[in-house]
């Protein structure tokens, strides 16, 4: 369960108040430090907006194996995670994680959570690069499995030489300081413990350390005491790890693109989308494809139902799929059939995210690629053509919409809900006499390219005389090559 603090200083009336919070637990007496140092920070500032802090602590402990250097941290990783998910859900804004172990891994927890996660490594290198820009030797006290790590080495290395205790000091002066039975996790703040970090400091120094940066959380709670034992300035890290975290943007981090994917309108019809985003996608290895999220919902009411024959209204469904998209994180939204698309400007009011529109992208790339055509014909269900989304769009870009006659539009709808039709599992046979007929109808009326505007209708299989007859536009593929195309580019829709 979730405890939280509130401390906050300043009028209700104080704009831009922002949200932190702290994930404790990792070392108790070293959150309660952070979060001390925070609220003494708000109070000795006279600028900063109101805080409000929450401070987050389950029960977690590994005890000593922590400091070992084959620990196996994972269980830590679902204890930070977690904690960073129930903030997010709490509407924080800023949270911060006083463990080293922990950010060892923190970049793989970041890219999945939306509120912006501050580093302690970004708050030493800032401290350090404006206060000690005259140090080469940065002598770090951390336990045995960050050491090994070399997240030290990545992060500040570029600021002088790193040097740790020789590895006598580091068993049997530091670990012993911090886990051993009379050390400060044993709730230890003087006698043995800080003789053993002051002889653990004196070695750094023997080694040319000009400044010394904890790397245990623990070590800033014994801090006044150790400082004036060491002759070379010392990091109160938990003290500067909060006052960076104050001065903050509480903007998260740019975030890899996520598309979001209302499916099961018709579930095969979903299948095609993604698997033609993942082919145009220009990829070398998995993680340069796009992230996509889905919700394959097909107990959507049937669209064209509802628009020709008075069947329960979908707009709410839709709706509620599209906000569990956009709750995930989705960053834009397609709906890969086109009868829902008569549904778009319903809902697209009530989305904190854009739905990419297929219709449109059609009409775009007819302007684009076929520039020429001027006599559209269009193979779609009789909801689609009802509700003349098609022939609006395809009217305001100058073209004239064709569509069959009623014989003709009877066997497009078998096509995709008869018997042996593609909603059934079909995409030979009568299903594909009947679509093949209705292309040669439309042709026969005039039609310069012919819009597959239902996305059931793509899975078709026709003969090489009738895909040669025609100029077929197949709507999903325009619109999985739209998303790949702004997607790759780093767009968000926005």
């Amino acid at each position: 369960m979730i405890k939280r603090q509130v401390m906050q200083k300043r009028s209700e009336n104080t704009p831009a108040q922002r949200r932190y919070g702290v994930v404790g637990g990792l070392g108790a007496m070293a959150g309660a430090d952070l979060l001390l140092k925070m609220i003494r920070a708000t109070q000795r500032s006279t600028g900063m907006p109101a805080a409000d802090i929450a401070f987050a602590q389950r029960n977690f402990e590994d005890g000593p194996a922590t400091a070992e250097q084959g620990y196996d941290p994972t269980r830590r990783k679902f204890y930070v995670y977690n904690a960073l998910k129930d903030m997010e859900e709490q509407g924080i804004d800023i949270a911060l994680v006083p463990c080293f172990v922990s950010h060892t891994f923190l970049r793989e927890i970041t890219p999945e959570i939306s509120l912006r996660v501050v580093s302690v490594f970004d708050a030493l290198r800032h401290r350090i690069a404006h206060k000690h820009a005259g140090v080469r030797t940065i002598g770090v006290l951390t336990s045995s499995y960050v050491r090994e790590s070399g997240i030290f080495e990545r992060e500040l290395g570029e600021l002088g030489r790193i040097v740790y205790p020789n590895a006598a000091v580091q068993n049997d002066k530091l670990m012993t300081a911090i886990y051993g039975p009379r050390g400060v996790r044993a709730g230890h703040h003087s006698g043995e413990c800080l003789q053993l970090l002051f002889e653990t400091c004196a070695d750094l120094i023997d080694q040319g350390a000009g400044i010394i940066v904890p790397g245990i959380t623990e070590v800033p709670v014994l801090i006044d005491s150790l400082r004036p034992l060491v002759p070379v300035p010392l990091l109160d890290s938990n003290l500067v790890y909060a006052e960076f975290a104050l001065e903050v943007d509480a903007v998260p981090p740019s975030r890899e693109f996520k598309l979001g994917v209302l499916g099961g309108v018709g579930p095969a019809a979903t299948v095609d989308f993604m698997r033609k985003v993942v082919r145009l996608t220009q990829a070398a290895r998995d993680q340069d494809h796009i992230k996509m999220v889905v919700q394959q919902n097909p107990q959507i009411p049937d669209r064209t139902a509802n628009l020709i024959g008075g069947g329960e209204d979908p707009t709410i469904p839709l709706l509620a799929t599209c906000k569990r998209l956009e709750a995930d994180g989705a960053a834009a939204i397609v709906i890969p059939c086109n009868t829902a698309h008569a549904y778009v400007d319903r809902i697209q009011p009530y989305l904190g995210i854009p739905i990419v529109n297929m219709l449109s992208e059609v009409v775009a790339h007819l302007r684009t690629q076929l520039p020429a055509v001027g006599t559209v014909g269009l193979l779609a269900t009789s909801g689609t053509v009802a509700s003349g989304v098609y022939r609006e769009v395809i009217k305001s870009a100058g073209m004239s919409l064709l569509v069959p006659d009623a014989n003709h539009q009877a066997q497009v709808m078998l096509a995709i809900y008869g018997e042996k039709g593609v909603k059934a599992g079909f995409t030979s046979g009568a299903c594909s006499e009947y679509v093949a007929a209705a292309i040669e109808h439309l042709t026969a009326q005039g039609a310069q390219a012919v819009i597959l505007g239902c996305t059931e209708l793509p899975l078709v299989e026709l003969e090489a005389k009738v895909r040669e007859s025609m100029v077929l536009i197949d709507p999903t593929e325009i619109l999985a090559a739209r998303c790949v195309a702004l997607a790759q580019r780093g767009q968000s829709f926005s």
